[in-house]
């Protein structure tokens, strides 16, 4: 079993910035990966960006591309998201979720089916 915990949703004006954190109990699988999703009221949750636990590689969806950064600290287990540029269609739920199921030669993906445990989110909330 594997718990993720989310910090750091706020309310933010457009053109704002945030990170978020996804504090993660140890995971003692060789290879996996953590994931960022959202959902906004009435959408689907859709992937955002993802980070491979073993080399650092990360995934970004085109939304977010050159504006969220993902990162992590191993000896902390925390995986950050920081969000600058805030649009108001960023205006969701945000999640982070571990696949357990990498293998060495895998990258990640921002696929929710794949993820195994995931956490209860945080609000970020982009308005004037």
């Amino acid at each position: 079993q594997v718990q993720l915990v989310e910090s750091g949703g706020d309310s933010v004006q457009p053109g704002g910035s945030l990170r978020l954190s996804c504090s993660h109990s140890t995971i003692t699988a060789d290879y996996f990966g953590v994931g960022w999703f959202r959902q906004a009221p009435g959408k689907e949750r859709e992937g955002i960006s993802c980070i491979n636990s073993s080399d650092g590689a990360t995934r970004y969806s085109d939304p977010v591309k050159g504006r969220f950064t993902i990162s992590r600290d191993r000896f902390k287990n925390i995986v950050y998201l920081q969000m600058n540029g805030l649009q108001p269609e960023d205006t969701a739920h945000y999640y982070c979720a571990a696949d357990l199921k990498l293998f060495r030669s895998n990258m990640c993906d921002l696929s929710s089916w794949l993820y195994d445990y995931w956490g209860q989110g945080t609000p970020v909330t982009v308005s004037s």
